[in-house]
């Protein structure tokens, strides 16, 4: 029971995000230019991302631990990504120019945390990350494109010509000609940028929470459920 109430409460994979306003009206027409030099860097990071996510996938296998520094720079990958993402073509949300950091960074409008599991299944390393990941590849694959170029196939949703690119130019061009941003589509580009981030920790070994079906909408964080 008390591991059934845990595995309800817990929430290892928090993505945050704020409508970061005003925005320029014609910005967005020219930060894919801004942006090389991070793509360039985010290349070389995701590489690395595929070597440290072999070198705990064995060490997850005859430990049962995620080497702590490996997780932390894992982590720091995503939360670079993702404010790229953030930035550019996942959401076109801000216009303050994404750091080069691999720390958390609370002043920037898009945040992200998982949660350093003390313990992983050992069962469990040798199936998520493909067998029981497939659902949510086929969701995903929807969601985030199959284009882009990158760092592996976890690296490409963020510059990828899926749902969320489309959703987040249309939202774009309406803020260029309304010169508001559309709030229901950014609640709904942030819930699916928030899917396709849960699934990436779940298959990079991160966590062994299986990711929900469940668009979870909305710029905060959802509240995770109670059990009785």
């Amino acid at each position: 029971m008390v591991s059934m109430a845990a595995s309800k409460t817990r929430r290892p994979v928090a993505v945050d995000a704020e409508l970061d306003e005003p925005l320029s009206r014609w910005l967005w027409l020219v930060k894919w230019i801004l942006l090389i030099p991070h793509y360039l860097v985010l290349f070389l990071l995701w590489c690395a991302f595929l070597v440290v996510s072999v070198v705990a996938f064995f060490a997850i296998l005859f430990t049962a631990r995620y080497p702590r520094p490996l997780f932390d720079f894992n982590v720091g990958v995503l939360r670079w990504s993702w404010r790229v993402a953030f930035y550019s073509t996942g959401a076109f949300a801000t216009d303050r120019y994404p750091p080069f950091s691999l720390d958390r960074e609370p002043d920037y409008p898009a945040r992200l945390d998982i949660g350093y599991p003390e313990r992983l299944s050992r069962g469990l390393v040798l199936v998520k990350w493909w067998l029981l990941a497939i659902p949510h590849y086929i969701v995903i694959a929807f969601f985030a494109g199959g284009g882009g170029s990158g760092g592996g196939a976890e690296g490409q949703w963020f510059w990828s010509a899926g749902l969320i690119t489309v959703l987040a130019f249309i939202a774009i061009i309406a803020k260029a000609f309304t010169r508001t941003y559309p709030k229901g589509l950014f609640d709904l580009i942030v819930g699916l940028n928030r899917w396709v981030l849960r699934v990436v920790a779940y298959a990079a070994l991160m966590t062994d929470v299986y990711p929900p079906f469940r668009l979870d909408m909305g710029g905060s964080e959802p509240r995770p459920e109670r059990a009785p």
